[in-house]
């Protein structure tokens, strides 16, 4: 389905790591013209340069700021006229047991997982509604679908993704505009090490060292999104590794 990839404008954003650095790797070989946001500006700029997306590829963005998403967006429309896709891809994992009440943690899952989606659907949408047609894909987990110990709050933010991202499927049918949530289990991504709770950290490290599977994974399942025919909407996929029971 490359062919519906190929100088497609697309808009990453957690772009400098993991799942975001490989849905980037995967996209520019299959020609798409991309522009990189993420808050580690070294890294987004290495993997720009890697990529040869050319000057003003790589910006800094963290998605608490909506100027800043913004800014990601209205910067790619100056250097393309248009965007195609949008890939809300930053979140955070951070688990814990509630009892533990590690509130700044839970504020800055809310921020970026949540917020960080509505700041990347409220820059794109007007650009996409004008252009009558557009893509914008959010990352869930297979946490926004089951709930286990010290997963409460992210399950509840990745949760809330799916929700979003199904109201916003209905609202945006008269501007032409397709959407897609990607839940993926466990990949291979630095996800794992921002949990601060060692308890919860100790599983989740054993599960991933288990049965993760590579993030080149969600790559693939991004490019089958984007590479359908324009009449075919993928709205929703979830996907685990063949051996992973959660």
């Amino acid at each position: 389905m490359t062919q519906n990839i190929k100088d497609k404008v697309v808009v990453i954003t957690g772009a400098s790591s993991g799942l975001g650095e490989a849905a980037a790797r995967r996209l520019a070989r299959d020609g798409a013209r991309l522009v990189l946001g993420a808050r580690r500006l070294d890294r987004l700029q290495a993997l720009a340069k890697q990529l040869s997306l050319g000057e003003g590829a790589a910006i800094q963005t963290d998605v608490v700021h909506v100027d800043q998403v913004r800014h990601l967006v209205d910067s790619a429309m100056q250097m393309h006229g248009r965007v195609d896709v949008i890939v809300n891809n930053a979140g955070l994992m951070p688990q814990s047991l509630l009892e533990s009440l590690k509130v700044e943690e839970w504020d800055r899952m809310i921020d970026v997982n949540i917020k960080g989606v509505l700041y990347g659907i409220a820059a794109v949408l007007p650009h996409m509604k004008a252009q009558k047609g557009g893509h914008i894909i959010n990352v869930s987990s297979v946490a926004g679908h089951k709930v286990g110990p010290g997963g409460a709050v992210y399950s509840a933010t990745k949760y809330a993704v799916r929700a979003l991202s199904e109201g916003l499927r209905q609202e945006v049918k008269p501007y032409n505009i397709r959407t897609t949530v990607i839940s993926p289990g466990a990949v291979a991504t630095e996800l794992p090490d921002t949990i601060t709770d060692p308890n919860v950290a100790t599983r989740v490290r054993e599960l991933y060292d288990r049965v993760a599977i590579p993030a080149d994974s969600f790559a693939s399942m991004v490019a089958f999104a984007i590479g359908q025919p324009e009449d075919i909407d993928v709205n929703e996929i979830l996907f685990r590794p063949t051996r992973q029971e959660y």
